[in-house]
């Protein structure tokens, strides 16, 4: 229907958090330096504006890494997902009322927990507006799984997301083209509104502004908290990200937990049987729809084949003794599924999904005794660097298979030699030469991305993480319980062990909760129980200034200054406890000890 006349989507200081003409490079011939089936991928997921996908349904595509889909109410518009932030959700909510009229958000739906489908509400649904009366729905579990992910292995997430999506990298065929999926992450505010409303059950009806909807419970799927929906008076379909126009993750490579290819599906078989009949067309929170009801039920039976396969043949040969690396090698996928585009691995992949499957069942360990106390990466490569004959005959021997085309082998054996010695400035240029050619070679988009991150910061060093995972809006969605988890996790275990603090805190009259430091764990216990030590110092005081307080936002010599704080005990204890915590590191090497 039309696009954004600015290309540039800004943030509050005059940052580009998007820029909508950044692939229009993808418009010409593939060239040498990306894989053909990728290009035309990206080609597709790179078409951005408005959308209509039936009646009263539409959808802003390529202003984000996923997509909106804005349904038309009684008096107003329900906004399905809106992207990762605020300033792209608020220019697609724009396009819609410049095309559709001035229509206000009358809902919200969140179809799962990830973050490139809430983390723009902020756009769509301003501060105080769901208190308001505005309904926000979502899954049974969203809002537990969204703060969960983003907080406890948040920063690691990040790091590894940086390379995942190619953050760092131009745009551009030697560069950035795509990440399958979409293209790639903005980069604006990050917000979340909780739900009102949960989705708790398969068949669970629910009507918003006149829409009627009927929903489906998928967890374990895309997401551990997510839904597909169906739309009765449009004859339509929303499958969240359970079908999409690729093969997706059963382990991203950003790092989550394990999705379950059985009950995915499962659930895609369920889809089918419950909404296929009576639906006209599917669209999904990425990629674009399906049209036609034969198509549709081909499409869905062929992606729930696809997962199926997977975790079916994965499971066969592992009960035959293939290990994860051998089973990624050999397990091909039928030829009618291979001929179908949209189960490519352009974002999952058979080679890593197969690994997914196999660490969900066996875990880490093959079987092998050799490879149950195998030295640490640095370790092992000094060995296997003197093994070989030193560096500099590694290196010599590795332009030899690089020279033959063996950029797998290269990528492997210079690896050694890069832990070894991380300043070998020709394993160094060789690495990246190698890592660069895979990364050309690929049809997937995260593949591509992580090969070509990793020659670049090979080359220029480390170029950081742009995004941060927790917003204030995550942090204060936490539970106290949630809260408490999250310093456990940064304590320095080492440098505690001797430590013995115990702090009793009562926050706005509640049961009080003990947290204590003993034996290099911080654990928490509600009540005053025997599992709750006699505590160093007591805290009484409001949610707000605790929360302040634990998240950075108040230094502890100042909370006794607060209005309705009170303090007993060793008041030292506070910072004594607070100094044991060890701050995550955003920038840690990954192609580098």
């Amino acid at each position: 229907m039309g696009t954004a006349a600015d290309p540039l989507i800004k943030e509050g200081t005059g940052r580009t958090v998007w820029d909508l003409d950044a692939y229009g490079f993808l418009a010409g011939d593939c060239p040498d330096t990306a894989n053909p089936s990728l290009w035309r991928q990206s080609r597709l997921c790179s078409d951005h504006g408005l959308f209509e996908v039936t009646d009263g349904i539409y959808q802003v595509r390529g202003f984000d890494l996923s997509n909106m889909t804005l349904v038309e109410g009684d008096t107003g518009v329900l906004v399905i997902d809106p992207l990762i932030s605020a300033e792209t959700a608020a220019a697609g909510l724009a396009l819609y009322r410049e095309h559709r009229g001035d229509r206000p958000v009358t809902g919200v739906l969140y179809t799962h927990s990830h973050i490139d489908h809430f983390g723009g509400v902020r756009g769509v649904l301003p501060d105080g507006a769901a208190d308001g009366g505005v309904p926000v729905l979502a899954p049974d579990g969203f809002l537990e799984h969204a703060v969960r992910e983003n907080v406890y292995a948040g920063t690691a997430m990040a790091r590894r997301a940086a390379y995942m999506y190619g953050a760092a990298l131009p745009k551009g065929e030697r560069g950035q083209i795509g990440a399958g999926l979409g293209q790639t992450t903005s980069t604006g505010s990050v917000g979340l509104v909780p739900p009102t409303r949960d989705i708790t059950r398969t068949g669970q009806t629910e009507t918003v502004d006149g829409i009627r909807m009927v929903f489906q419970l998928t967890p374990g799927t895309e997401a551990p908290a997510e839904l597909n929906i169906h739309f009765p008076d449009r004859s339509a379909l929303c499958m969240a990200e359970n079908a999409t126009h690729n093969q997706h993750n059963l382990l991203t490579l950003r790092g989550a937990e394990v999705r379950d290819p059985r009950v995915w599906a499962q659930y895609l078989a369920e889809a089918i049987d419950r909404f296929a009949g009576s639906s006209d067309v599917a669209f999904a929170s990425h990629h674009w729809p399906v049209w036609g009801r034969e198509q549709l039920i081909r499409f869905l039976s062929e992606q729930r084949d696809l997962y199926a396969y997977l975790h079916d043949q994965t499971l066969r040969l592992l009960n035959q003794g293939l290990t994860a690396l051998e089973i990624a090698e050999s397990l091909r996928m039928p030829p009618a599924l291979e001929r179908a585009w949209h189960t490519h691995g352009y974002y999952g992949s058979v080679s890593h999904n197969t690994k997914a499957v196999y660490q969900r069942y066996l875990g880490w360990f093959d079987g092998n005794p050799a490879h149950l106390w195998e030295h640490p990466p640095v370790e092992a490569a000094r060995r296997y660097v003197e093994f070989m004959g030193g560096a500099d005959e590694v290196v010599r021997r590795a332009r030899e298979s690089f020279a033959e085309g063996d950029y797998r082998w290269v990528a492997q054996v210079v690896h050694h030699v890069l832990f070894a010695d991380p300043d070998h400035a020709e394993a160094r240029r060789l690495q990246a030469d190698a890592l660069e050619q895979l990364g050309y070679g690929s049809e997937n988009g995260t593949w591509r991305n992580f090969y070509l991150m990793g020659a670049l910061e090979l080359r220029e060093g480390p170029v950081g993480t742009p995004t941060a995972t927790t917003s204030p809006d995550l942090l204060a969605a936490l539970t106290l319980d949630q809260l408490f988890d999250s310093l456990a996790i940064r304590v320095d275990g080492p440098r505690s062990w001797d430590a013995d603090i115990t702090v009793r805190w009562t926050v706005d009259g509640r049961d009080p909760v003990t947290l204590r430091l003993h034996n290099g764990v911080l654990t928490h216990v509600t009540g005053t129980g025997p599992a709750a030590a006699e505590p160093d110092v007591e805290v009484d005081l409001a949610e707000a200034d605790l929360r302040a307080l634990l998240t950075g936002g108040t230094d502890p010599a100042d909370l006794a200054a607060r209005d309705g704080v009170r303090i007993s005990g060793d008041a030292s204890r506070l910072p004594a406890l607070l100094g044991h915590l060890a701050a995550p590191d955003p920038d840690f090497a990954i192609v580098t000890p």
